[in-house]
């Protein structure tokens, strides 16, 4: 099993700039769709509480850049767990270029950092991070979490 999970994407024309290049916040869009396909995939119950009470707030996310690309690269997203508390969550995400003949190359490492909350807008309280969170992000831990 992969110690990571992954989102796989193809960049389309609409995701580059004037030059050609992917346009930065594009690898924020990809961090969130990660994110979104490991719910449903791997915790469909936590989806089911974000219809009720859960959110799940963005603290803080980053992304550092090592190499550039275009339009029809496959990238491969792949987050990992790496810090859990008992009301956020740290994710990590390496993207991947992948090449047609099975090579691979790091183009950008980025973070997030998510907190659990509970309530009406009004009223939103952390909250302990769901057990079915908890976990189906078991097996993508890189560190010990902080419980």
């Amino acid at each position: 099993m992969k110690s990571y999970y992954e989102y796989r994407h193809i960049v389309g024309f609409e995701e580059t700039n004037i030059v050609g290049n992917v346009y930065y916040v594009n690898y924020l869009r990809w961090q969130g769709r990660c994110r979104e396909m490991f719910l449903k995939q791997r915790a469909p119950s936590v989806l089911a509480e974000l219809q009720k009470d859960l959110k799940l707030f963005t603290l803080k996310v980053e992304c550092e850049f090592f190499a550039e690309i275009t339009a029809f690269d496959e990238v491969s997203v792949r987050m990992r767990l790496v810090e859990q508390a008992q009301t956020q969550i740290e994710f990590g995400f390496d993207y991947v270029r992948l090449d047609a003949g099975g090579g691979e190359t790091l183009i950008a490492r980025g973070a997030q950092r998510v907190a659990c909350m509970r309530g009406p807008n009004t009223r939103t309280v952390p909250a302990r991070i769901p057990e079915a969170l908890v976990q189906a992000l078991e097996p993508y831990a890189v560190v010990a979490s902080h419980l």
